[in-house]
Parts: C-alpha cells; structure tokens; sequence
C-alpha cells in the first residue's frame, strides 16, 4: 500500500464507485469449487497413510540374485546360470511368482516387435534373440516344481506348495542363453569400433516383478517406452569374458587382484584419492596386453551389489579406462569411473566424462540425497542414454554440452527411479520428470553449459497443440512425438512451479527431501507423492495435481481491466483465469515515481469464479501492472498478462 492514510477513503470511494458501474462488491460471481476438489483416492490405509508416509502395514518383498554368465565374443551370446532367492513379506500365500524375460522382446513374434510402427521408432530392435530357458527348477522347502509358462516377455513359475505369507522364502533356479542383439531398444545391444566390440549388458538376466500392494503382481509385458518397476535385494554376480576384455558392472568389483593387473591397481588406488582424473588404461595401451592380468584365455569378473533393484554391465577390449574419486557430504568416498573406445577420446568429449561424473554424483549427494552405492561408472556405447544402478549407457560420439546433458541426465537416474523405487513402466513422469527437474539444478550449479528448463514459454507450442496427452498417460500408449513432454518437460516444469512459483524453494525442498529419504528403496505411488509434498509443504495442492498431472488444461492468466476511482488515490484491477489451470497472481506493479511492489494473490481467489477484482490503494500512479514477471510459468497467451497503463499525468 503506497499510502495507509489515504486508506479509509479510499475505501467509501471503491464502494460508491462499484455500485455506479455496477460491479458486485460481494465478487461472488459463480463457484469454482470443482478445480479445487479431489481428483483421485489419497485417503489413507495401513500400507500407506494419507500424510505420504508407509503405513504401519507396509510391506514390499525381497528377491536376492546369484548369477554367473559367460560373454562369447565371437558368437555374440551370453551363456547363464541364476539364482533367484525369493522373499515373500507381502501378508498374502503366492503360489507362483512372474518374471520378466526381457531378452524375449528381441523375436519376431513378441508384441514389442508386433506393436513397432512399419517405420520405425527409437524403441526398435533385433528379432533374431530371445531366451533359451533350460533347467528351471522352483524350491519351496523340500518341494522342487519344474512347471512354468513363458508368455512373450514374462514367465509365470509354480511351486509345489505356495510361498508362505509374512517371510515365506523360495528360489528359483535355471540356466538361460541368448543372442546379444546389436540393436536393443536403446537400451542394451553391441557395437563394433576400430579395437573390437563393445557390449552394452541390461535386462540380461531373468528378473523378479513386483507384487505389491496396488496393482498385485505387475505384469505389463515389455513393449518400448515403458520401462521397469523391480524389487529390491543384493546381487551377486561373476562375467566371464575374453582375458582382453575390461569389465565393469553396477557395483563393487571384489576381485581385482585376479582380474586387474599390478599396474592398473596401482593406478586404481591414485584414483582413488585423487579430484583429478587418473588413466587405469590409457588409450595407447588398449591393444598392449602385457596391461592385462592374462595373456590368454578368459577372466572372470565378480561384483556385488547392496540393496539395488538391478545391475548392468560392460564388456570390451577396446575400453580406454579412467577414474576419479566422489567426495561425499557424510565424509564416505566413492569411485566415479569411463570406459570408452580411442573414437571418443577428446578434450571436448569423453575425456571430460569421468570429470562428469563426479560433479553430478557430488551435486545429487549435496542436495538431495547422499549417493548409496561404492561405484559410478558412465560407459560409451550405441545407445543414445539409458540408466542403471550404479551404470549408465550414453551414446560415443556425444561431446560438449551433449555429453554432459546425457552424463548428467542419466547419473541423476540414481535418485529417480533406483533408490525411489517408482514404477517406472506406469508412471514414467515420477522417474523421467523428477530427474529432469533435479538436472535442471544440477546443469546451474555446474554453469558451463545453458540450463533451459525455466524457459518454460519457449514450449507454449505443444501446451497449445491439439494432439498433446497428459502426464498421466502410460509411456507404452503415448505418442512418441509427446513422450518427451508428458513423460521428461512437463512434469519437471511442474516441480519448478511447485518450487519457484507456488510453494518456494525452502518449504518446497524440505518436501522434496523428505519424499526423497521416506521413499528410499521403497515403491511409491502417485498419490503417495501428491500426498508427502501436501503434508511436508503445508499446502493443499489438489488444484494443481490435478490439473497439472491429470488434465491438458493450460495456464492464462490475464489483466482483464485496471480502473481508477475519481480521486486517484485507489484502483481496481480485475484478472481472469482463461486457462483450464488456477495459479497464484503474481504482480510487479511499477509506479510513475519509478518504484515498484510485488502483489500475490492466492490461487483461492479462483474458488470464487473466473475473474477477481482486487484493490490497489496508491495515491502514486502506476504506469504498469505485469503477471509473472520472472516469466516462471508456461503461460500460453503472455498477450494478455500486461497492462502498459495510460499517461493519468500530463507534463
């Protein structure tokens, strides 16, 4: 208020002004009360409370991996044998349990490949794949069950005797083999450089699915977009593969006195401790041998995992090798590491990728979440970014702001959805969209390449496009000219408006974080997120979940009139809301004097109906009235959102 004394008769003016020009004093024009209501069932249970906490009840199971493999190099397969220890916490008898095949999506007859549009799509792979399944053998106690039903990528496994609810345990055992294909989705496969073949190892072994409390056991075959939703447990696991081979896996590698030479110990250990990046094999020694723990023969690789939902590996001779350490903020230490072949050696290319890798891992562990595991490893490969624990796949030839994008994109993978255990193949805006938010602060902090998340007008084309979909919709349904928004933009854009525009960085981030921590290794739902950020934040959110995260409203808010009264001591500005999403009115109001106030009108004001007059008492003119000025939201009509002011004054 530009003058408190003037505030009185300002008031008895308004009022006498609003009757002559018959504007309604009450405001209450219509209710809006429907864009304020619940939109899905977030009431509580004894799995999960209504505050976003697991329930006294909750429970999700276990599944524990023992695997040894054999990579052949010459044949392109890979040869198996796997344990699958089972833990049954769920307070239901399970008779049997799914697994996902994923290697199945790579025949001719699978639906992913049936469902692949004539042309083409990032999602298209080999059809001469699929597992070779033999001695399958499921234990429950003394029981041995043999029966099972592969259909397409999942396969059902039956016991004699049903696993026991609240702890029961069960394995599952087999031997399994498959091609490796060279096209895997963008997600796995093989490709041939000038020192060998680089094999790019995920969704290579039998896995569990998840029965959970939701959906019971979730079963969606493996099409394209959609990915993975897994429990949670230890791996134990050895690669076996040519003696010139560098491995790397998810993971720690506990057997490098066999497998690693003296030297590249050595060099190791100085990586270890060092900020700088330090060779473990240097580029010129990629084809020398006498680096190599053997001259001949095979290695074998052993690597474990704590608690982690999944592990990939790496496999190929033509790895140039290189590692540095990852300060975290407990004080513990971890290993950020690159192989990549001599095509993607440069000052402005993977050279710079272990450097990456840390300043990522370091920036998530500082600002959200302290990284779990002892390992980080980034792998050049044919695939364009594709995330693992531990392990991320992007493409070779990336440089510059391309590779740091893809580096950062997929370490910040980490966090969403590896240790907050979503279910990715459902809802991909909470692993795609919460990690592209945190990479939008992440590309800040570093500040060597542009961060563009916040330009969020540049993208009113799409808001204002017929065909777009909303977040909601599962990956594997959507259009794949939408994914990159439904599943990555719009639901990081909606954390940056809940952040910078609704709730504040301070109120939101200690949200965030709590989700963040509670969540860890656990599996949580939509409504368990809607439910946390409500509760931490102190805000009712519903109008914005629902319309953000489940609709294809659009935000317009506008500057519909600004009346002055007779005296000029006091103005009337009405706004509208034109968009199918309420919002907060932020205002910077500029007065002839040349100062200026900020004005927030809550977002309740549209309970009320569509439009809201508001006064501004001032005996300073102002010359201009603007809504977002920070231009924080993705207003779909920035026409309106602008009064320029008359000149009330002539000089």
């Amino acid at each position: 208020m530009k003058n408190k004394s003037l505030y009185q008769k300002s008031r008895i003016l308004l009022f006498f002004f609003l009757a002559f020009t018959g504007i309604s004093v009450a405001q209450v024009v219509e209710n809006n009360q429907g864009e304020f209501s619940e939109f899905m069932n977030r009431t509580g249970n004894r799995y999960r409370s209504a505050s976003g906490l697991p329930g006294p009840d909750y429970w999700q199971n276990r599944v524990d991996y023992k695997i040894k493999a054999a990579l052949d190099d010459q044949a392109h397969t890979l040869t198996g044998q796997i344990t699958i220890n089972y833990t049954n916490n769920s307070p239901d008898a399970l008779p049997f349990i799914w697994l996902y095949l994923e290697q199945n999506r790579f025949t001719e007859n699978s639906r992913g490949t049936l469902t692949t549009p004539i042309g083409g799509n990032r999602y298209v792979g080999d059809t001469d794949g699929g597992y070779e399944i033999t001695n399958l053998q499921a234990k429950n106690g003394r029981n041995t069950s043999t029966k099972h039903i592969i259909t397409d990528t999942r396969m059902q496994v039956w016991f004699n005797e049903p696993i026991k609810a609240n702890g029961g345990t069960a394995s599952v055992s087999m031997d399994f083999k498959y091609k490796v294909p060279e096209k895997g989705m963008d997600r796995m496969g093989r490709l041939e450089v000038e020192d060998g073949t680089i094999y790019a190892m995920a969704q290579w072994y039998p896995r569990a699915a998840v029965y959970d409390d939701i959906e019971g056991w979730n079963v969606e075959p493996y099409l394209g977009a959609g990915e993975f939703y897994l429990e949670y447990g230890n791996f134990d696991y050895e690669i076996t593969a040519p003696y010139n081979h560098i491995v790397v896996g998810s993971g720690q590698l506990i057997n490098a006195t066999q497998v690693m030479s003296t030297t590249m110990r050595d060099r190791m250990d100085r990586a270890k401790e060092s900020n700088e990046t330090v060779y473990i094999v240097k580029p010129e020694e990629v084809n020398d041998t006498s680096i190599r723990a053997k001259q001949s023969g095979t290695l074998t690789w052993h690597f474990t995992m704590e608690n982690s939902r999944d592990v990939a590996f790496a496999s190929s001779k033509a790895f140039i090798w290189d590692a540095a350490k990852i300060d975290l903020p407990s004080g513990k230490k971890a290993l950020a590491q690159s192989v990549y072949p001599k095509e993607s050696v440069g000052s402005h290319a993977w050279s710079r990728s272990t450097e990456y890798s840390k300043q990522a891992i370091e920036n998530y562990s500082n600002r959200w979440y302290e990284y779990p595991y002892p390992v980080a490893t980034n792998v050049a490969a044919d695939i364009g970014g594709m995330e693992y624990p531990g392990l991320n796949f992007c493409r070779w030839t990336s440089t510059g702001a391309g590779l740091w994008g893809v580096t950062d994109h997929e370490f910040g993978h980490n966090w969403f959805p590896m240790i907050v255990g979503s279910n990715e193949r459902r809802y991909a805006w909470m692993d795609e969209g919460f990690n592209t938010f945190i990479n939008y602060y992440s590309t800040l902090d570093f500040g060597e390449y542009p961060a563009g998340l916040n330009k969020t007008r540049n993208m009113t084309g799409w808001f204002n496009s017929d065909t777009r979909e909303g977040i909601d919709t599962y990956p594997d349904v959507t259009n794949l000219r939408n994914l990159g928004m439904t599943a990555y933009r719009k639901p990081a854009i909606g954390l940056l408006l809940l952040r910078e525009y609704i709730l504040g960085p301070e109120r939101f981030d200690n949200a965030f974080k709590s989700y963040i921590k509670t969540w860890a290794y656990k599996h949580p739902q939509p409504a368990d997120f809607f439910n946390h950020i409500e509760n931490v934040g102190g805000e009712n959110l519903s109008w914005f979940f629902k319309n953000w995260f489940y609709g294809t409203g659009n935000i317009d808010l506008a500057i519909e009139s600004v009346r002055q009264n007779e005296e000029k001591t006091a103005f009337i500005v009405t706004v509208a809301n034109k968009g199918g999403v309420p919002m907060p009115v932020k205002m910077k109001i500029t007065y002839r004097d040349g100062t200026s106030e900020e004005k927030i009108l809550p977002v309740e004001i549209w309970q009320r109906g569509d439009t809201w007059s508001f006064l501004l008492e001032t005996d300073v003119l102002p010359t201009s009235i603007e809504i977002d000025p920070d231009k924080v939201l993705p207003d779909v009509n920035p026409s309106n959102d602008a009064w320029p002011g008359p000149n009330f004054y002539q000089d």
